[in-house]
């Protein structure tokens, strides 16, 4: 099996990224200092974000307020992608629990179907409830409330198992300079090669490659090589850690979206005007690393 998966490929790059909106729901982010985005700074996102021909929007219903605020805002413009939350322990029917689940999103976000719906923690599909739940998924496309199903990773090494319990038609997991694992791994290619859309987020890990060599919390000190030699080599090459970080993703034809998340209209502005400049992706391998202390940001309280 081979092909293209990236199904508006055709089109203008700027329909590669897709628009992350945790913000709208919590106070997210490393380098996030403004809190969650208001009501009115998320409805001049939205607005510039399809004026700029983004037209798929990722959400969770783990992300606060963020649901009923695209709901609220109106998002008939654009796809969604949401995840449901972990599965309840001990949870006794995991049909049901999915469905009041997914229906509760439909009502929030003011639509009648998703374009991606994930298991926000793909474990729970190998599990106990895992075949029911599998089952269940795959019902929600044969009704048409879905048109993808499939998970949120963390590790590529999560996706054997979630392959064997379930035919998944959308992966979405972190990949930047930092960590790329999903790339290095081998698994970005064999999901493209088996025609599973990829989604890639944490591009800017949480902001961390875009802050200043000062800026960079004192937790991180034990990387201080890192961030020196990141630094010295953006302004060797006259690159802005913006264009740099966004590169990356962008240039790999295997990645379909490339979620991103902004905290104003301003930061989104700029984010546009990078991905519409079309540059050569540039050698910035040495960025990579397998600590997981550092590409995992769910570590960091450990730092």
């Amino acid at each position: 099996m081979g092909g293209d998966v990236c199904a508006e490929k055709e089109i203008a790059l700027m329909t590669k990224l897709a628009l992350g909106t945790v913000q709208f729901g919590l106070d997210y982010g490393i380098a996030n200092h403004q809190g969650q985005t208001s009501l009115e700074e998320a409805a001049q996102i939205l607005k510039l974000a399809e004026a700029a021909g983004i037209n798929l929007l990722d959400t969770a219903i783990a992300y606060g307020e963020s649901e009923q605020v695209l709901g609220r805002l109106g998002i008939a413009a654009f796809k969604v992608v949401t995840k449901l939350p972990p599965l309840p322990a001990h949870l006794g029917d995991a049909a049901t629990w999915a469905e009041e689940q997914l229906h509760g999103s439909l009502q929030r976000l003011g639509v009648c179907s998703l374009y991606g719906l994930l298991m926000h923690r793909s474990s729970d599909l190998t599990q106990e409830s895992g075949e029911a739940l599998a089952a269940t998924l795959d019902r929600f496309k044969l009704k048409g409330w879905v048109e993808k199903i499939g998970v949120s990773i963390y590790n590529p090494a999560e996706l054997e198992p979630v392959m064997q319990a379930l035919r998944i038609d959308l992966v979405q997991a972190p990949l930047n300079l930092v960590d790329r694992r999903l790339e290095s791994s081998g698994w970005l290619q064999r999901l493209h090669q088996e025609r599973i859309e990829v989604h890639t987020r944490s591009v800017f890990l949480q902001g961390l490659l875009l802050m200043g060599r000062d800026e960079i919390p004192t937790r991180f000190a034990r990387w201080s090589t890192l961030w020196d030699v990141w630094h010295e080599s953006l302004a060797q090459r006259k690159t802005k850690a913006l264009e740099a970080s966004l590169s990356y993703p962008m240039s790999l034809p295997e990645v379909c979206r490339v979620v991103v998340g902004v905290d104003s209209a301003e930061q989104l502005v700029s984010l546009i005007a990078v991905a519409k400049t079309q540059t050569t992706f540039q050698d910035w391998s040495f960025m990579n690393t397998d600590d997981l202390m550092l590409i995992n940001p769910a570590n960091w309280n450990a730092l």
